[in-house]
């Protein structure tokens, strides 16, 4: 008997079908954050990252091409068990032959290179306007910008980011998360906390009166409790988005970083389930602050994923990565994240929610409590490492060597 084989009879004992848990997370698509090969640079502008956002570190080999970018990808996918979706921020246009379009006039040509990679691999695409590194990001603010001219700017930035997101639909044949999300605020104690508000309600107002295929682009608004520079106040709070998505019928994103530290996303996925079709989620680790460090098997990432398997969502939540660490090997890191967002999943899908939920429901909080810490014993890695095998990726620590190569032969020699 195989170690999967005994894993599967074990399971099987607590009514965990380990052929299905695979064949479900094998369908699910996660959507891999390009931004963690260059550090979120891009290739439209040479401006220092703004927008409250800082990546630490300086490990060699950061891609500074499309190219470079695209085979690190390929490398870190190649080392993924499972579906996944590309997600691309806008100031990843590519332009060629002496051609450049700032943000408010980019078009789906600027993205030619990105369609032609994601269809030859099977891969749909997300996207996100890139509302910071950029001279039009004045005194800290863009969509909520008292300046017209600025505000206009952006505005119409958002309007060509939602075209470019059907085009990206369209020619993928799976739909596109267009997810917006601004770093306006301020350092310290506004005067008028109301009008900047305002100002953001309008220009998402503005962006949204372009007209988009609703079954084809899944608008989201992502908040954010403060960032670096921005200490004392945020524009797209909390409470301003999921006031603003409730408003516009669009899609509520939450990335478990943009919160007070003793708030937990996973406690919020089942409130915003109750009251909308879907939702999204970004990934990431925060080390005390948004700090968007790797993700990690931890609690939280499985509580994120107990939340999704055990309210039957897998059909209802967009899952995609937002992190970035330039302080370890970039292809790395995307591999670790991954891997442990999958690892979470397949960990929610191994549970046996029914009999856990019915133990709560009969107010048998002991055994409940039991069964929850018994069920860490249980051979989660051999189930996983059949996975990997089934995904033709390796198992355990293996697939670390092929990174090591990787960076010998190519990353280094950068």
């Amino acid at each position: 008997m195989t170690r999967y084989e005994y894993a599967k009879d074990l399971y099987a004992k607590i009514g965990i079908d380990t052929e299905k848990a695979i064949e479900k997370l094998a369908a699910l698509p996660v959507s891999m954050h390009c931004w963690q090969g260059d550090d979120v640079v891009g290739f439209d502008s040479k401006e220092a990252l703004s927008g409250g956002i800082q990546t630490t570190g300086n490990y060699p080999g950061k891609a500074t091409t499309p190219d470079e970018l695209m085979a690190d990808i390929d490398k870190a996918c190649s080392l993924i068990p499972g579906k996944k979706k590309l997600n691309l921020h806008a100031c990843y246009a590519i332009f060629e032959n002496g051609e450049f379009a700032d943000r408010d006039a980019l078009e789906p040509k600027h993205f030619a290179k990105w369609v032609e990679y994601a269809k030859a691999r099977g891969m749909g695409i997300d996207f996100n306007p890139t509302y910071f590194s950029h001279p039009m990001v004045k005194d800290n603010l863009t969509l909520s910008s008292p300046d017209e001219e600025v505000r206009t700017f952006w505005v119409n930035h958002g309007k060509a980011c939602l075209k470019i997101a059907e085009h990206f639909a369209n020619e993928t044949g799976v739909p596109c998360v267009m997810n917006i999300w601004i770093p306006d605020g301020y350092k310290d104690i506004p005067a008028d906390r109301l009008a900047p508000r305002a100002r953001f309600k309008k220009s998402l107002d503005e962006i949204l009166s372009v007209p988009y295929d609703k079954s084809k682009v899944y608008i989201t608004l992502e908040s954010k409790v403060f960032g670096i520079g921005l200490e004392s106040y945020t524009v797209g709070s909390a409470e301003f988005s999921l006031s603003y998505v409730n408003y516009k019928g669009i899609t509520p994103l939450m990335d478990n970083g943009h919160y007070h530290p003793t708030e937990v996303v996973s406690d919020k996925i089942s409130s915003l389930l109750l009251f909308n079709e879907k939702i999204a989620l970004h990934v990431t680790r925060g080390v005390r602050w948004d700090s968007d460090h790797v993700v990690i098997f931890d609690d939280e990432t499985k509580e994120i994923a107990k939340e999704i398997v055990a309210h039957d969502a897998l059909d209802r939540v967009f899952i995609a990565t937002d992190y970035f660490d330039a302080s370890i090997n970039r292809v790395a890191a995307w591999v670790i994240g991954l891997r442990n967002v999958q690892k979470a999943m397949l960990n929610a899908l191994l549970t046996p929610h029914a009999e856990l939920k019915a133990l709560q429901d009969s107010a048998n909080t002991t055994k409940l409590l039991v069964m929850q810490e018994e069920l860490k014993n249980y051979p989660l890695a051999d189930v996983w490492n059949e996975y990997c095998s089934r995904c033709g990726v390796p198992s355990g620590e293996e697939w670390f060597a092929e990174v090591e190569k990787y960076e010998a032969e190519v990353l280094s020699k950068r």
